[in-house]
């Protein structure tokens, strides 16, 4: 019998990745003889960074003290400093910071100034999360990042002694993590005010992928290893059904037994998963029988 392979309907870019990536495209067709740079990997996937870097888009690393061209603020944000700094270093700057992380960006800064006690639900070391906390910081001190209560636990007495709590989450976030945080925050906080920032597309693609593993034998998820969401995403689904995690089609040998063995396979991919490298797993997987 042939085997079943269903791809998810919300698979590959979300509207944020897709919105960064045409418009990063357009500037460069746009301004030819212009440098155009993007600080940091614009998205979390190398095919679209080799991509780019063969239109002329270069990713810096570091502002550098004297810049020509344009400098663009990826999807994830930066802290107002390093806009600032960019200016600064003679870059004209092209902010295409995902308008759902900007609002999380806003709540932040809303409730550090009305004296909220700021707790920002994600991993401290993303991007999108610096940016969020650099932001809050420049109105409160009382600002943590955590995605586990043992982390909150050492600013427990702060957090008991403050009025308000807030608490916002990263786009890409596990609604489970939020959950966690919030009950554990409810038993120690006098009042809290509760902003589930985690994006649309991060929920629909979530709850789909999990109706998706439970009629599969086997799930694959699409997407580079650095992507929070897709990373999530296999996180979710391994406890539905057995899932493995690729960048690409060339990784699919790797897992050449257990999908020979799987009768209805199920795809979803990241946010940051461009259609192409979609099609290539289901070409590729249309080939083992």
């Amino acid at each position: 019998m042939p085997k079943e392979i269903k791809l998810a309907k919300f698979a590959g870019f979300c509207y944020g990745v897709k919105r960064a990536v045409e418009t990063v495209k357009k500037l460069k067709a746009e301004n030819p003889d212009k440098k155009v740079s993007v600080l940091g990997e614009l998205i979390h996937n190398t095919d679209v960074i080799n991509e780019l870097e063969a239109l002329g888009i270069n990713t810096i690393t570091e502002i550098p003290e004297h810049g020509e061209g344009i400098c663009v603020v990826r999807s994830h944000g930066e802290s107002p400093e390093v806009i600032e700094k960019i200016k600064n270093a003679g870059f004209t700057t092209v902010d295409l910071t995902c308008p759902d992380v900007k609002k999380v960006q806003h709540t932040a800064i809303e409730l550090a100034k009305n004296d909220y006690y700021v707790v920002i639900v994600g991993k401290s070391e993303h991007p999108e999360v610096i940016a969020i906390k650099a932001n809050a910081k420049l109105w409160s001190d009382k600002v943590v990042v955590a995605t586990e209560i043992e982390q909150l636990k050492n600013f427990e007495k702060e957090i008991k002694s403050h009025k308000k709590v807030g608490v916002v989450v990263q786009t890409t976030q596990r609604i489970t993590t939020l959950n966690k945080i919030v009950e554990y925050l409810t038993s120690i906080a006098k009042e809290i005010h509760i902003a589930n920032t985690i994006c649309q597309s991060t929920s629909m693609r979530q709850s789909e992928a999990k109706e998706l593993a439970k009629e599969s034998d086997l799930v694959i998820v699409v997407g580079s290893k650095k992507s929070a969401n897709t990373t999530h995403l296999a996180e979710i689904l391994k406890d539905i059904t057995k899932t493995i995690h690729i960048e690409n089609d060339t990784e699919l040998d790797n897992y050449k037994e257990l999908i020979e063995k799987a009768q209805k396979i199920g795809i979803t991919a990241g946010a940051s998963t461009p259609q192409n490298i979609i099609e290539k797993v289901i070409k590729k997987l249309e080939n083992y029988q």
